[in-house]
């Protein structure tokens, strides 16, 4: 018997073209696999640039960002001289409460104000069945031993407290919000009026920018070694 290859040559050129082509195919799929895993030069440039200005531009939240005064830079300086006239008088402005708590923040305390704040809007509930929910959260955030945000209360203070908690009333926290307003307003506050971000207030200027960190960038160099072009390292 014939070799039908032989006897239709066609399907022999046919064949070498079909295995032709999924030669490229198959080779082009591979390259396109590739491409879609790998990310281009392009690509990589723009992952090391947003790293780069993540890791070297990057303050933390507690170190007070230029952009932390910016709505007390619209405050006028004759505003911002009465909140020097007492602590009452700053807390009772909202921009003054405002720039009192990002100041707070650059010295790690801020959480004097929370509470303040939190127990005046305590004060603010109508009915007993609002007082229990919101007594508890404050008590667990503020108060109790190794809360979140302890705030710093003498022990009769805080046992009196813990005592009221399981049937709270409307001046449950009084005697702990007065130790901590006392707190802020004997030590926070001074220090608030000699900062440089309330001084340019005063004086009309703008907020100073603290000076950035610059960390080291070496945690990406090997991610992106063949990126070349476009930076360099240092």
């Amino acid at each position: 018997m014939e070799n039908p290859l032989l006897l239709f040559p066609q399907l022999n050129i046919s064949a070498s073209k079909d295995k032709s082509y999924y030669k490229v195919m198959n080779s082009t799929n591979k390259e396109e696999t590739n491409k879609a895993s790998k990310p281009g030069a392009k690509q990589k440039r723009n992952r090391l640039s947003l790293l780069l200005q993540k890791s070297e531009f990057h303050e933390d939240d507690h170190l007070g960002k230029p952009a932390n005064l910016k709505k007390a830079a619209s405050v006028s300086p004759e505003e911002a001289v009465k909140w020097g006239e007492s602590f009452e008088k700053l807390l009772s402005q909202k921009a003054g409460l405002d720039a009192f708590t990002k100041f707070l923040k650059t010295e790690f305390s801020e959480e004097n104000i929370e509470f303040w704040i939190a127990c005046e809007d305590y004060k603010k509930c109508k009915t007993a069945h609002e007082l229990l929910p919101k007594a508890k959260t404050i008590y667990e955030t503020f108060i109790q031993k190794d809360a979140p945000k302890e705030v710093n209360l003498d022990f009769h203070t805080k046992e009196v407290t813990s005592q009221n908690i399981e049937q709270p009333i409307i001046t449950t926290f009084d005697a702990a919000q007065s130790t901590v307003y006392k707190l802020m307003e004997q030590d926070s506050y001074p220090r608030f009026l000699r900062s440089d971000p309330y001084l340019n207030l005063v004086k009309g200027r703008n907020p100073s920018h603290p000076a950035l960190r610059r960390r080291s960038r070496s945690f990406a160099v090997n991610e992106f070694q063949d990126v070349r072009s476009d930076f360099t390292i240092w």
